[in-house]
């Protein structure tokens, strides 16, 4: 039928590129019925915020009025901490929002936006909302691919989102591969490096963004204050950029995009050193031990230098990720499943308290039969 003879759409047509887009599932937070909930699957810290990050927020009462618009005192206070312009700085709703805007500002329909394998399932989402097309490289054991990634590189494309640490392997590449890939790149594309968990990463070639985004004129560093500060319910993240890419996505972000008590604790938040440094010990303790427990079980663990661990399970009917998920599931430890990243036979595990971390390694000991405890040193 052509289309002077199509009939008219009875409703309104969203574009054919949302469609096509699997909605983002967050991680499970409950168990059963009267189970005590240890909740592993969102990489949240155990310590909690900042008790300053809480003073502050409850002390933010005055929500009669709108917040600023420009975040200003957050957008200082980071600045301050890491030597760092303030104005080339955007703080936005955690940095989903900002992906989003990326996309939105620098890629459309006829455009190209290339990510990792396991790459961050909001890349491909915000990338079929602005009508572009996601374009997938190749990873090499669970690690991003400079060279599979350059590879896919067009004259169509417009953005290279890389994740660094990914979510949900755990993995990162140096800050030397990070550069080769940036040097790679034509001069009109935009790298943008997630660094969401750039704060538990003990490696000393590894480096956020910072330095690249200070040399460059098209890369910018996306972060969080959702993982290490604890703030995951306020939804506050910033992006370090050239000032051209500062003001195209200042055009197009909500007036008032960060709300007035997520500012005021944010910018305590970012203030407390020795809370962050807690966070980290914490994390590098257990992550070592419950990697290692977990590989004395016989289970294979993908190094991380994250807070979560990727454990994969053998194909084995009873023994399967999904089976350990709800045998976990119904002792109240509740983990990721990653099967809507192609990895079905692995979970994503975060590093919890230590009765959490504990607890997973004597069940997960007891669900594949291992038949011990979990041992009382660490």
């Amino acid at each position: 039928m052509s289309s002077a003879t199509a009939p008219a759409a009875t409703r309104p047509v969203p574009r054919p590129s949302v469609m096509e887009i699997e909605a983002y599932v967050p991680g499970k937070a409950h168990a059963g019925p009267g189970v005590k909930v240890h909740k592993l699957s969102a990489n949240e810290t155990p310590l909690g915020p900042s008790p300053a990050a809480l003073e502050a927020y409850r002390s933010s009462t005055a929500l009669e009025a709108y917040p600023d618009g420009s975040s200003t005192r957050l957008r200082e206070a980071i600045g301050a901490a890491f030597g760092l312009d303030p104005a080339r700085i955007v703080c936005g709703t955690g940095s989903d929002e900002l992906i989003n805007l990326i996309a939105h500002a620098y890629a459309g329909p006829g455009d190209e936006v290339l990510y990792s394998q396991y790459g961050f399932l909001i890349y491909r989402i915000a990338t079929l909302a602005s009508g572009a097309t996601p374009i997938v490289a190749p990873e090499r054991d669970y690690h991003s691919d400079v060279d599979a990634l350059l590879a896919a590189v067009t004259e169509r494309t417009r953005i290279v989102f890389l994740a660094n640490p990914n979510n949900p392997t755990g993995t990162y590449i140096p800050f030397d591969e990070v550069k080769r890939l940036q040097q790679g790149l034509p001069p009109n594309v935009l790298l943008a490096l997630d660094a969401a968990y750039a704060e538990y990463v003990r490696r000393n070639d590894y480096e956020a963004g910072i330095e690249l985004v200070a040399t460059c004129s098209n890369v910018v560093m996306l972060r969080t204050f959702s993982k290490i500060h604890g703030l995951a319910a306020l939804r506050v993240g910033w992006m370090y950029g050239p000032p051209e890419v500062i003001d195209a996505v200042n055009r197009i972000r909500g007036a008032f995009n960060v709300n007035a008590p997520a500012i005021a604790a944010a910018t305590a938040a970012i203030k407390d050193g020795g809370h962050v440094e807690a966070a980290i010990a914490h994390n590098v303790r257990w992550l070592e031990w419950t990697t290692n427990e977990l590989i004395a079980l016989g289970l294979t663990v993908t190094p991380s230098v994250a807070n979560f661990i990727l454990v994969h399970f053998p194909q084995v009917p009873g023994r399967a990720a999904a089976d350990a998920d709800a045998f976990l599931s119904s002792r109240g430890l509740i983990v990721r499943r990653v099967d809507s990243y192609g990895i079905p036979t692995a979970l994503r595990i975060s590093i919890g308290t230590e009765e959490a971390n504990r607890l997973l390694v004597a069940t997960l000991a007891e669900f594949l039969g291992a038949g011990r405890e979990s041992p009382d040193g660490a």
